[in-house]
């Protein structure tokens, strides 16, 4: 189908150029989408798990093999460094590819104790079976983020196919070219016609009339939390399920008995992993007063050994933010911590790269370290996504630094750093996040991911993401 509104430019954030066009929907062709969805869901939730599980590892198999270009694409697309695009991004989404294969495998259902229930006015005495069933949804709609067009989409369509449901995708406009790719690798694999539907587009009324549609059974978004707002009240009014991957300004609580140098080194690595474009990164350094001087001089020496340039460039840690709106944006925060009384111990100057454009193209922001912060500030509490860090000390016990990082409306990932590791659980406990690193910044990918507060709705990864993408049906028989 020819898209309505023709084609746009998808622009390389590292140098300007264009890497391709990129279809624009209308919200008529949106609708015929999940229409086609609606259409093919109930073939696509017989088929057997063994079909499904098959399709998926031939899906991976395929991006296995294009790994390379599709990788080179991801780069181009996205402006992240060449070990990210190869790695967190086009393997993370092969990766889970397998994973669902095997997810849809798991056993959906469960026998549940019987129940022996009395004679009554309305019957006689019986014996009450019962069985917990796990069944798709039906339509989901997967609008995804620009900050991984690989990882972000696999994730929600390889398990909601695991299910038995059908989908209709709607990428990033910055970086829909890769999503593309992989909707192609799951028709090469066998997904029937109908069963996975990419529509692309600039237009707010594209992302609209895909949570809209009256087709539309459930919505998986991954985004900023406005946008989530928005679509959670579109969602209300059919009582469609959602699940919801919005923003994060992680606390990163560190101790006066931490290993500082690790502390560094995991803060350092996270907030400006990908320019700083992720949710979980620790971007609000909660740290007592006694190793507050320490901290902030090796986190400052840290950011200065981060090479900022070309992401095609060996050795490049730092690319570009994804547009030029989003660096004045990263700027404007910097500059308004300063005039909030922020003192700025690094960065802060846009740096000039050499690119394959020539020098100074490209969407740069340099690693920016915030210090003397007080909770109240706008950049301590509004999530910039960028790599800019800002620091607040504390001066007391568990209890201060705990009150001083649930301080916030989101609460996605935390982490807490310190030599007692019974403290260091103790208080990951009582951090409000749906997630808490302890002397660590990895993820296990079992374990359930999502958000407290304003940063979500849900949780997902692992067998969670299963259980995200089904419905659970109840069947009591008397024996």
């Amino acid at each position: 189908m020819e898209p309505a509104g023709g084609h746009y430019e998808v622009v390389n954030p590292a140098d300007e150029s264009v890497v391709g066009l990129a279809p624009e929907a209308s919200p008529a062709q949106v609708l015929a989408a999940a229409e086609a969805a609606a259409e093919a869901f109930e073939g696509w939730s017989r088929t057997r798990p063994e079909q499904r599980a098959a399709i998926l590892d031939r899906a991976a198999d395929i991006v296995q093999r294009e790994f390379e270009p599709w990788a080179e694409l991801a780069r181009a697309e996205t402006g992240a460094p060449t070990g990210i695009a190869r790695g967190m991004q086009v393997g993370v989404g092969v990766a889970r590819f397998r994973r669902y294969a095997k997810g849809a495998l798991e056993p959906v259902e469960r026998g549940l104790p019987p129940q022996v229930t009395e004679a009554g006015p309305m019957g006689r005495a019986a014996v009450l079976g019962a069985l917990e069933v796990r069944q798709p949804v039906g339509v989901v709609t997967c609008i995804t983020s620009y900050n991984n067009p690989w990882a972000n989409p696999a994730g929600k369509v390889a398990p909601a196919l695991a299910m038995g449901n059908t989908v209709v995708v709607k990428p990033a406009p910055q970086d829909p070219l890769s999503v593309f790719r992989m909707a192609e690798a799951l028709a090469e694999a066998g997904v029937p016609p109908g069963v996975v539907n990419v529509v692309g587009g600039q237009a707010v009324e594209v992302g609209e009339a895909a949570v809209a549609s009256p087709h539309v059974d459930m919505v998986s978004f991954t985004g900023s939390t406005a946008v989530g707002q928005r679509i959670a009240e579109v969602c209300g009014r059919s009582m469609k399920r959602q699940l919801m991957e919005l923003g994060g300004k992680g606390a990163a609580v560190v101790f006066d008995d931490a290993d500082l140098d690790a502390a560094v080194s995991g803060i350092g690595t996270t907030f400006s992993f990908y320019s700083g474009q992720i949710c979980t990164a620790p971007t609000r350094v909660i740290v007592h007063r006694a190793v507050y001087a320490q901290l902030v001089e090796k986190l400052t020496a840290y950011l200065g050994h981060m090479k900022v340039g070309d992401p095609a460039a060996p050795g490049t840690v730092v690319g570009p933010v994804i547009s030029a709106a989003h660096r004045d944006r990263v700027e404007a925060y910097v500059e308004l911590g300063r005039k909030e009384g922020a003192r700025l111990a690094y960065g802060g100057a846009r740096p000039a790269v050499e690119g394959a454009a020539g020098r100074g193209r490209g969407f740069y922001v340099a690693p920016t370290l915030l210090v003397d912060c007080t909770s109240d500030m706008r950049v301590v509490r509004e999530e910039i996504f960028g790599p800019v860090v800002v620091v607040v000390p504390f001066e007391g016990g568990e209890d201060e630094a705990v009150a001083l990082a649930n301080d916030s409306d989101y609460g996605l990932l935390s982490y807490v750093w310190s030599g007692d590791a019974a403290r260091a659980f103790r208080v990951a406990r009582r951090l409000r996040a749906g997630g808490v690193g302890v002397n660590t910044i990895g993820r296990n990918m079992e374990a359930p991911f999502g958000g407290f507060k304003r940063s979500g709705v849900g949780r997902d990864v692992g067998s969670y993401a299963l259980h995200a993408y089904s419905e659970v049906q109840s069947i009591v028989w008397a024996g």
